[in-house]
């Protein structure tokens, strides 16, 4: 099954070489969590402050379907 992944900020710099400027198609496992993609793509979990799935905030165990559109968001600083 196929999932839309956006990397946001300072995330963007592990997206596969064939990605667009923030996001990529994959092709996942049936019952594929968050932290399996993110594991994939070597992203360490730490790096991660937010999970969204279609809109919505998720978890790293949230479990992905077929054409779900995933949005990953590093911790924010400033002042």
């Amino acid at each position: 099954m196929k999932i839309e992944l956006y990397l946001y900020a300072t995330l963007a710099k592990y997206l596969p070489e064939n990605a667009g400027s923030r996001s990529v198609t994959l092709d996942v496992e049936d019952n594929a969590r968050i932290r399996d993609v993110v594991g994939r793509l070597t992203i360490p979990e730490k790096s991660i402050k937010l999970v969204f799935v279609n809109g919505v905030h998720g978890q790293m165990d949230t479990v992905v379907d077929d054409g779900d559109r995933v949005g990953l968001f590093p911790p924010v600083g400033g002042g």
